[in-house]
C-alpha cells in the first residue's frame, strides 16, 4: 500500500476532513467572526462615541495650550501693574492678582461655551465682546513695555502666548460646535444604514433579534404622541425606553415635526 492511500486512511478513519477542508472551514469561522465584530464596529452608538472621544481629546489640548499660554503672561502683566514697585512690597504683591482677575474670566467664558457649544446653543452679543475685552487687556498689557522701548524681539516675544491664546479661545468654540454636529451626523448616518446583523456560525447561538434603529424609536414617539403631550427627553424615553443620549436627539426630531404640522404616521 502506498504511503499516500495509507494517510487518507488514517484520515478518514479518525473523522477529520482533509487539509483544505480543514482550512476552509477555519476561514469560514474568522468570516463571521469578522463580520460580527464589524457590525459591532458599525453600530450608531459606538461610531458616535469614537467621534465624542477625539472631542474629549481636543478640548483637553486646547485647554492645555490656553493655561500654558495665560501662566506664561502672567509675569509679564504683574511687571507692567507694579512698575517700580519695591519688590515684595504691597503694591509688588497687589500687581499679582491683575493677571489672575482677567484670566479667570476670560475662563469662565471658555468654560460656559464650552458647554453651549456642546449643545449648539447660541450665547449673546456680550459674551464675545468680554472674551475680546479680556483677550485684548491681555495682550495690551503684555506688549506695551516692549512697544515703548521699541523692542521688535520683545513685541514678538509677548505677542505670541495672548495672540495663541486668542486664536485659541476663537477656534475651540468653532471646533466644539463642529464636532457635535459631527457626532448627530455620524450616528445618523450609521443608524440609517441597513444593518443587518451577520449570520452566526453553525456552532455559535441563533441570531437575536434586529437592533432597533433611530426611526424606529422615533416611530415609536409619534404613536405615542397626543397634542397634550409636552414633547421632552424624559417622556421619550419613558415610551421608547431608549437611551438619555438618544433621547434629547429624538425629542428635538419630534418637536421639529410637531412645530412644522408633520406627518405623524
Amino acid at each position: 500500500m502506498s504511503p499516500q492511500r495509507q494517510n487518507r486512511e488514517r484520515v478518514a478513519a479518525s473523522g477529520r476532513p482533509p487539509g483544505p477542508a480543514r482550512s476552509a472551514e477555519q476561514l469560514a469561522r474568522e468570516a463571521a467572526e469578522a463580520a460580527e465584530l464589524r457590525w459591532h464596529q458599525t453600530a450608531p452608538d459606538v461610531v458616535a462615541l469614537r467621534v465624542e472621544r477625539i472631542r474629549t481629546q481636543v478640548d483637553r489640548l486646547c485647554w492645555a495650550g490656553i493655561v500654558l499660554g495665560l501662566a506664561f503672561t502672567m509675569a509679564n502683566v504683574q511687571a507692567f501693574a507694579a512698575g517700580s514697585a519695591v519688590a515684595w512690597s504691597l503694591p509688588w504683591l497687589a500687581a499679582w492678582l491683575l493677571d489672575p482677575t482677567v484670566s479667570l474670566v476670560l475662563l469662565a467664558i471658555l468654560r460656559a461655551e464650552q458647554v453651549t457649544a456642546r449643545y449648539q446653543v447660541a450665547t449673546g452679543p456680550w459674551v464675545r465682546r468680554a472674551k475680546w475685552f479680556t483677550l485684548a487687556a491681555t495682550y495690551v498689557m503684555n506688549t506695551w513695555e516692549s512697544y515703548v522701548a521699541g523692542s521688535l524681539s520683545g513685541i514678538l516675544l509677548h505677542s505670541v502666548p495672548p495672540l495663541l491664546v486668542f486664536v485659541a479661545a476663537e477656534a475651540v468654540t468653532d471646533l466644539r460646535d463642529k464636532l457635535t454636529e459631527t457626532v448627530h451626523a455620524a450616528f445618523m448616518e450609521a443608524a440609517s444604514r441597513g444593518r443587518e446583523r451577520p449570520a452566526q456560525s453553525t456552532h455559535k447561538q441563533p441570531t437575536p433579534a434586529r437592533r432597533k434603529l433611530f426611526h424606529d424609536y422615533l416611530d415609536e414617539a409619534r404613536q405615542a404622541w397626543s397634542s397634550d403631550v409636552v414633547i421632552s427627553p424624559a417622556w421619550v424615553r419613558e415610551v421608547t425606553g431608549c437611551s438619555r443620549g438618544l433621547s434629547s436627539r429624538l425629542a428635538e426630531v419630534l418637536g421639529a415635526e410637531v412645530a412644522s404640522g408633520g406627518d405623524r404616521t
